[in-house]
């Protein structure tokens, strides 16, 4: 893949080896510009004005400010900076609670350097990345919640999502992308963006990844 405009990345992680070897990996995309190191979210969130990346790469354990905090931060003050989360940390508390707060997507540290080339350009063009890790923990909690019902949520009802808009959710819920969700229902990416967007207003979230575990907490799909 080629761009016309680099996609700028934050990498912050407060073990200098391992956010050096992320470093070197993008160093070698010509689409990546390593914007800026931090060693922490404190740092992070200081520099992120002088440096205005499109994406941050964030571990979850740090000192000063760990990534939970610097990922609230960030989507409180910078709303536009995206956050791939890269975490040692594969329980399910850790990845809802994320992307309840706005991350945009969840990898483990032992991923292969090429998902973490696809999720920076997926979560730049999408908004959102779902890989196999976190599908994987997506489909845990639909199997272990309640028993599901046919009809929707009386809380989906309740925030008055249509018909449609249910359908685009639940393809959402699915990983699939925007043109392939328009290409399934026979309608324009832009009408589809439309749903997103006003489901997303409805249920008070942030972002696609926030809207999905908003889904999966109440049942809606």
């Amino acid at each position: 893949m080629s761009l016309t405009k680099k996609i700028r990345v934050a990498v912050t992680d407060d073990h200098a080896l391992f956010r050096r070897g992320i470093v070197s990996i993008l160093q070698q995309n010509d689409d990546f510009e390593v914007v800026l190191e931090a060693s922490n979210g404190q740092e992070l969130i200081d520099n992120i004005p002088n440096t205005l990346p499109n994406i941050v790469l964030m571990d979850l354990h740090m000192p000063v400010l760990d990534g939970i905090r610097a990922t609230e931060q960030v989507k409180k003050d910078f709303p536009n900076v995206k956050i791939i989360v890269i975490s040692m940390h594969d329980e399910d508390k850790f990845v809802t609670h994320l992307m309840s707060l706005g991350a945009n997507g969840y990898l483990l540290k032992d991923a292969h350097p090429d998902e973490v080339e696809n999720a920076i350009y997926t979560v730049f063009n999408e908004d959102y990345y779902y890989g196999p890790f976190l599908i994987k923990v997506m489909h845990s909690r639909m199997l272990n919640k309640p028993e599901k019902k046919a009809q929707k949520s009386p809380l989906s009802i309740q925030v008055g999502i249509s018909e449609r808009e249910a359908e685009v959710l639940e393809l959402i819920c699915d990983g699939i992308t925007t043109q392939q969700i328009a290409e399934q229902l026979c309608l324009s990416a832009r009408t589809v963006e439309g749903h997103r967007n006003r489901i997303m207003e409805k249920t008070g979230t942030k972002n696609v990844a926030g809207l999905v575990a908003w889904a999966v907490r109440n049942g809606v799909c």
